[in-house]
């Protein structure tokens, strides 16, 4: 008997398995050995502080993110007074897991089947990777954090079947040296419909190696081939190849992220990846915390209600974020034209700085409001088309 079982052993329910764990709950982390999530692996430093992450993990610090558009402009924002860190999922989620295990939680390794109940109470029913035998692990709460597709969401939460999301794919190469069009402490973001139709590509280096993908909702575009156009892009094609991976990434919070019961999500599950960047490290492992914050609320009062707590936390902190994002990737992933028009915006040096500050601290800043006004009159601007997109 577990007070809890958190199924999904990425950063988001190993942190709601560590969180759990060290206040004194009995808890089990259910995980599939061998999976890595593409992901372009940015932590900004309020992650690397809010959860503690140790030095070895970060295998590069990032001091400028270029910004390309459609016709090959590039708009350099440095980093200023700090860095991005850059960890290699391979590791860092490893790391996660090994750390909420060594506070107590117990390691399962096998996929979830699903959910049962009975006068004895809930039960997650998994297979075990070693035997292939089913397992019952008896819960009085389940955190389901096993992804945008998650089995528990589908199962369990209303509208966690029909979660809108973008494929992503990356592949890991072998750096190159540092070079005119490589940088290993510069993260280069490609907004061109080429790449991706209604996304963006990325070039993230990760040390000796790095992160070369792209996303898109569009299920008829090639994402190897698309991949493989950015890589010559980028003078990579003949840089080593380590592995590939995809998966997909959630772009909108669910409406509910509990059952009304004895289940909450986090992370993918819940759908908290930031429209328009696609960060999904920082708002997992917050979305965790937050889970594990509604779990114990529930496991002392015994009421239901409480897991409800979770999204509250969550979005009463990040919510308007959120917004802002998904409105700047309606405004201007419609089009190459529009593609264009956003890099143009990038030059002022407001954005620039509004949108670091942003970023490495995870809260929109409120204290500049003519750097604010004049830039969302530029952004009128632009959406109007009242400027050439050359304009800065």
């Amino acid at each position: 008997m577990y007070d809890a079982v958190v199924v999904g052993g990425g950063p988001s329910g190993a942190t709601a398995a560590e969180d759990l764990a060290r206040a004194g709950y009995r808890v089990a982390l259910l995980d599939r050995a061998g999976r890595i999530k593409p992901c372009g692996g940015a932590i900004p430093p309020r992650l690397i502080r809010d959860f503690d992450i140790p030095d070895h993990l970060v295998v590069a610090r990032i001091k400028t993110a270029r910004m390309i558009s459609p016709t090959g402009r590039a708009v350099d924002i440095h980093i200023e007074g700090g860095y991005v860190g850059m960890v290699d999922r391979e590791d860092f989620d490893e790391f996660l897991r090994d750390r909420a295990r060594m506070v107590g939680a117990e390691r399962l390794t096998g996929t979830f089947l699903r959910i049962e109940r009975d006068a004895a109470g809930t039960h997650v029913v998994w297979r075990e990777k070693a035997s292939g035998q089913e397992q019952r692990s008896q819960a009085r709460v389940v955190i389901g954090a096993d992804g945008a597709k998650s089995g528990v969401a589908r199962a369990e939460v209303p509208g966690g079947d029909s979660i809108p999301y973008v494929i992503a794919y990356h592949e890991i190469i072998k750096a190159p040296a540092a070079n005119a069009g490589y940088d290993p402490v510069r993260c280069d973001v490609i907004y061109d419909g080429q790449i991706s139709p209604d996304f963006y590509g990325w070039v993230f280096p990760h040390g000796d190696r790095a992160s070369v993908g792209m996303g898109t909702e569009d299920g008829t575009v090639d994402l190897k081939q698309a991949t493989a156009d950015l890589r010559a892009m980028a003078g990579l094609t003949d840089c080593e190849t380590i592995r590939r991976e995809g998966a997909p990434i959630p772009l909108k919070p669910l409406d509910r992220w509990d059952n009304g019961r004895d289940v909450v999500l986090a992370g993918d599950a819940a759908g908290v990846v930031a429209p328009s960047s696609g960060e999904g490290i920082f708002y997992a492992m917050a979305g965790g915390r937050a889970a594990a914050t509604a779990a114990q609320a529930f496991l002392r009062s015994g009421k239901a209600s409480e897991l409800k707590l979770a999204r509250k936390l969550f979005l009463k902190e990040h919510g308007t974020v959120f917004k802002v994002l998904r409105s700047m990737q309606n405004a201007y992933y419609r089009s190459d034209d529009r593609r264009e028009r956003f890099v143009s915006l990038c030059h002022d040096i407001d954005v620039q700085r509004l949108t670091f500050e942003a970023y490495m601290n995870k809260r929109l800043v409120a204290a500049r409001p003519l750097a604010h006004l004049k830039i969302g009159l530029k952004n009128v601007m632009h959406l109007m088309g009242v400027v050439s997109p050359r304009w800065s």
